[in-house]
């Protein structure tokens, strides 16, 4: 009986994904509501499933949600000290749209993403941007000058950009809840199989040696 217990252990061991353990190299999501995955199950938002095909895609990787609803890049940037405490090897930063709601200046969004990028990299750990975009009704030379900002960011890092977090997703009924700005849990995993290939060329698999972060020019 006890050998068969052991072979039943082993067989699930086996075929049952492993859960993320501490120990794990961390990946940190850097956001405000779209990211904490206001209105969706915890597992539902795009971090928890980025960390479930990680693990599909056997890369050993924990990814911690620090999304904050209703935060801005100088929250995001308030916080950072205690998201590199995670000593995170990536971080997604995913914000601005709340800097862009509520029409605050476009040079302390820049700013405020800059310096975010510096202190990630000071650590020796990879950013990954991503960009976000306003609805026309905030006026044509804004919301440009808004757009711009991510763009712009990532040429004077050197950082990977997703050039719209919401590609897909915004304007769509059936992917945002009734708010039309926050996604449903379909949305979550469009914006997760966004980030995915962006993502995937900076994972390392075990034994394989970490690619240098870019320097800013």
């Amino acid at each position: 009986m006890a050998r068969w217990l052991t072979v039943l252990v082993i067989v699930l061991s086996v075929a049952t994904p492993c859960a993320s353990q501490a120990s794990d190299p961390v990946i940190v999501a850097l956001g405000d509501s779209l990211t904490a995955g206001l209105g969706v199950a915890p597992d539902e938002a795009y971090p928890a499933l980025l960390e479930a095909r990680l693990r599909r895609e056997g890369y050993a990787y924990r990814v911690v949600n620090a999304g904050v609803s209703g935060d801005t890049s100088a929250g995001g940037l308030r916080r950072i000290d205690w998201v590199l405490r995670q000593s995170p090897q990536i971080v997604i930063v995913a914000l601005g749209a709340n800097d862009g709601l509520r029409g605050q200046r476009v040079t302390a969004l820049r700013d405020n993403l800059l310096a975010i990028i510096d202190r990630v990299r000071a650590v020796g750990a990879r950013a990954l941007l991503a960009g976000m975009r306003l609805p026309p009704n905030y006026g044509a030379a804004y919301t440009q000058e808004f757009a711009a900002v991510f763009p712009d960011v990532a040429k004077r890092t050197g950082v990977p950009l997703v050039p719209f977090l919401l590609e897909g997703v915004a304007a769509q009924a059936r992917l945002n809840q009734a708010d039309g700005i926050h996604p449903t849990a379909e949305g979550q995993r469009v914006i997760a199989d966004l980030l995915w290939p962006h993502l995937r060329a900076l994972l390392v698999k075990p034994g394989q040696a970490a690619p240098a972060p870019a320097r800013r020019s």
